[in-house]
């Protein structure tokens, strides 16, 4: 069972989710798509703090809508409900291992060998 605190969180999103979704110009498939891929993946990653899985969840959720019409663009995915679900999903997914590389890199030392 999930913590009280996390089924809150999760509650009130799905509200505001929900009622973004009856406005015009917001498109609801990509909406509800991107808030399932973000509740996934922060469902997932039990190790992090509330607050951490709570910023996780919003930056997935932003992102995962973002890039839904992008993602229809170039794959042969038609649905944007299911390309800002990948989309949610994979954001942190693929961009944690970059930043934790830049964390352990010099960046001075980078740009220098990029200017060679």
């Amino acid at each position: 069972m999930a913590e009280p605190s996390t089924a809150t969180a999760i509650t009130v999103a799905t509200t505001g989710v929900g009622l973004a979704a009856l406005f015009p110009g917001i498109d609801g498939n990509a909406l509800i798509g991107a808030f399932a891929g973000a509740t996934l993946f922060v469902m997932s990653a039990r190790e992090l703090r509330h607050w951490v899985r709570a910023v996780y969840l919003v930056i997935s959720l932003v992102m995962g809508y973002i890039a839904a019409p992008e993602i229809t663009n170039l794959t042969f995915i038609e649905q944007t409900g299911v390309a800002s679900f990948l989309g949610s999903v994979f954001c942190i997914s693929a961009t944690l291992p970059m930043i934790r590389q830049l964390e352990d890199a010099d960046l001075l030392e980078l740009i220098q060998r990029l200017r060679k």
